[in-house]
């Protein structure tokens, strides 16, 4: 069995409190807390730098069990595992980056991840964000980004931006320390789900990053240098992580309620009525196809497995798949538990809110099936 850090007692007093500070509207400062206490932050981070040294495999069990309890503290989550993936990437490749990045997290520091932009459908690839050389090998940074999620607690950003000093267009990515300033957050996080990640617009206003917090300077694109490939990788494969644990839990939520509803048509359960057990057990067939995907893409990463051009689209079509399994489960249990589920204060309510989020986050569905199209076909001819 994977090493686990979260206990299930800790797991049922987050779940106590998803509902509440979803209602309000508000960071799970006490989750975060918990978290810390029990080094869940740390543990993606290798026993070297102080951390439990967890494999991506185990982080991915972790991150289903913990978006079952509170889908929103997980997703949240989910954006500092993924910059010490990143790290553990780069320090695998003796970069010096990569260290630095694990003896914070390792030291106690939160990383947020300042990647999205208003408009850039580049996303990961190129950058609307101006990063400005200080003739130092540093950067300042001015844009926008929106999606940064632990906006209110993170004490370290990674962040990306557009240099073209030198002509062609370059991307820089860095981290930044938020006691250095240089930013504004707009408390503008209002919206339908995943409400506590608290995940405000973040703008960028000069910024710096000193040359030591600058991770690389590369050509725009897929690329398959440690920063980017470990983004994407980690952001792909813990996304899945996150919205396999809001189907799994809709399906223990289905489960337990058709169990204990009455059918007066037909003076029984309605765990006993044909459609509802077809309903429930597609969902569950559905959602048991997601599991060794993960679970492999995850160990294969761990491991350096080079799948070639074909790794970038593997682990995007791994969280569509993760992401359409997840929420088409939480409907067939909203259509098997009945009009309850339709109030606001049914956890289903919140576990539909919550997995739409998904349909938001990279890679989406038309830019996989484009991605897939490219490795079938070939690009399209001009």
């Amino acid at each position: 069995m994977p090493t686990a850090v979260l206990t299930d007692e800790l797991l049922a007093t987050i779940h106590s409190r998803a509902e509440q500070i979803d209602r309000e509207n508000r960071f799970f400062d006490d989750d975060l807390a918990d978290l810390k206490e029990v080094g869940y932050l740390s543990a993606f981070v290798p026993e070297e730098f102080g951390g439990a040294g967890l494999s991506l495999e185990e982080i991915v069990n972790e991150q289903i069990r913990l978006a079952g309890a509170a889908p929103a503290t997980a997703l949240a989550v989910n954006m500092h595992h993924i910059v010490v993936g990143v790290g553990r990437m780069l320090n695998e490749a003796g970069l010096e980056a990569g260290a630095r990045i694990l003896k914070d997290a390792g030291d106690g520091h939160l990383f947020g991840f300042g990647i999205s932009e208003p408009s850039n459908d580049l996303v990961l690839f190129g950058s609307i964000t101006d990063a400005k050389p200080d003739g130092k090998g540093g950067f300042t940074f001015t844009g926008t980004k929106i999606f940064t999620s632990l906006a209110p607690a993170w004490t370290r950003l990674m962040t990306f931006g557009r240099d073209d000093s030198e002509g062609e267009p370059m991307s820089v990515f860095a981290v930044l320390n938020r006691e250095d300033g240089g930013f504004t957050i707009e408390e503008d996080w209002d919206v339908l789900g995943m409400r506590a990640t608290q995940s405000h617009t973040t703008k960028l206003e000069g910024a710096h990053a000193p040359a030591d917090q600058v991770l690389c300077r590369i050509e725009p694109g897929p690329s398959a240098h440690p920063v980017v490939w470990g983004i994407f990788s980690h952001f792909e494969i813990l996304l899945a992580a996150c919205y396999t644990g809001i189907g799994k839990r809709a399906l223990e939520v289905a489960v337990e309620t058709v169990k204990n509803r009455d059918s007066v048509k037909n003076q029984t359960t309605y765990a006993n009525d044909p459609d509802i057990r077809w309903r429930l057990a597609d969902a569950a067939i559905e959602m048991d196809g997601i599991y060794p995907q993960l679970t492999l893409a995850a160990r294969d990463i761990d491991q350096g497995v080079d799948r070639g051009a074909l790794w970038m689209p593997m682990v995007s079509a791994i969280k569509v798949r993760a992401t359409e399994a997840a929420k088409n489960t939480v409907e067939k249990a909203i259509r098997a538990c009945g009009g309850r589920s339709y109030y606001n204060s049914h956890e289903l309510s919140r576990l539909y809110r919550d997995v739409l989020a998904g349909l938001f986050q990279p890679s989406d569905d038309e830019s996989t099936h484009a991605a897939w199209a490219n490795v079938l076909l070939g690009p399209i001819e001009e």
